[in-house]
């Protein structure tokens, strides 16, 4: 029997992404299990490892990408007897999910309800985990608290409107003049950030909707010096959460930059008494599942289970073969998706 997946030899562009088949197939060590994966998620982050940018992934190579999946297991490895066999489930494996067969420790794997699409169900683990707990973990947000969302139309910046709006929040999104259309299907106000200051607009926003000027939290993936925008956004007692470093990835930053842009984030929240209550942090949602694997599973299965109930719906914006990940990498480079692409091995 021969399988398919996709390797990396090399970091650079698209074209390093290679199918590849194999005669053998993979077997399961003691603590694993094998799934066959049903669904692979996509995403900028996988762009960002691709690249060889991504500072907790630098190989070995070769490796086969994909940051999360959804898939059924078919052999359990020595001394494992759950999940059981023909459960489907669910991993966060940072690489890996672009292939038929995934080899993946069982004690990571959440189970995913009967009755889901696999192609919505992958959308979890990564970018509605890390906008749930990045809404709930970091910061208590009453309903009605108005909150900020930087790239508001890529893979994340989706899941937070879509949960903001499941929560009662309210949202304003910085996007393109093109993809304010996808923000606004959310029930969000859309910011053109290239049309003028958008930290002025959130607060002219604001002002007129709450009557106090600044939003309750910001999210920023974009990183570096842009962390100061978006700390300017908020009202007393804000936060911006940084989760991310989109300049670094694409080149136009250093290491180093992207470091010091973590460090104001921390030098924020140390002197928050001196900006009137205003706080920062990073979140990574890696560190975060190491130190609190309970919460990593237990927010994974409440957002399954709002899945199931229809309270939450992800933006699936094809479906696409393994054969065709160079395409899709390309299309995530260019940006601005506002859903996400997933592989259909």
């Amino acid at each position: 029997m021969t399988w398919d997946h996709i390797r990396i030899a090399r970091f650079g562009g698209p074209d390093v992404l290679e199918l590849v088949h194999e005669s053998i197939m993979p077997e399961p060590g003691p603590g694993e299990v094998r799934l066959r994966v049903i669904a692979a998620g996509t995403g900028f982050t996988d762009s960002f490892i691709r690249r060889g940018r991504y500072p907790d992934f630098k190989g070995p190579l070769p490796f086969t990408p994909g940051y999360d999946l959804v898939g059924i297991v078919e052999q359990h490895g020595p001394g494992v007897t759950s999940p059981p066999i023909g459960q489907i489930v669910a991993d966060l494996c940072v690489t890996g999910g672009y292939t038929q067969y995934a080899i993946r420790p069982a004690n990571g794997l959440v189970p995913v309800p009967d009755g889901l699409d696999p192609a919505e169900a992958v959308c979890i683990p990564l970018a509605y985990l890390t906008a749930f707990q990045m809404l709930t973990r970091c910061q208590h947000l009453a309903p009605g608290a108005t909150i900020l969302v930087i790239g508001a139309s890529g893979t994340v910046g989706t899941a937070l409107l879509d949960l903001a709006r499941a929560l009662g929040l309210n949202a304003i999104g910085t996007c393109s003049a093109a993809n304010m259309p996808i923000v606004e299907r959310f029930g969000a106000t859309a910011i053109d950030y290239r049309n003028g200051d958008f930290v002025a607009a959130v607060h002219r926003l604001t002002t007129i909707s709450q009557g106090t000027s600044g939003v309750a939290a910001a999210f920023d993936a974009i990183g570096g010096p842009h962390f100061s925008r978006s700390f300017a956004c908020l009202a007393q007692g804000g936060l911006l959460v940084g989760y991310g470093s989109q300049t670094m990835a694409t080149g136009r930053e250093s290491l180093l930059a992207a470091a010091l842009g973590i460090a104001r984030l921390k030098l924020w929240n140390s002197l928050s008494p001196l900006f009137g209550g205003r706080r920062a942090c990073w979140y990574s949602i890696t560190d975060r599942r190491k130190t609190h694997q309970d919460d990593f599973k237990s927010d994974m299965a409440l957002l399954f289970q709002r899945l199931h109930n229809h309270t939450i719906h992800p933006t699936v914006i094809d479906r696409l073969p393994l054969a065709a990940a160079q395409t899709v990498h390309r299309r995530i480079d260019a940006g601005g998706l506002g859903g996400k692409i997933v592989l259909l091995p």
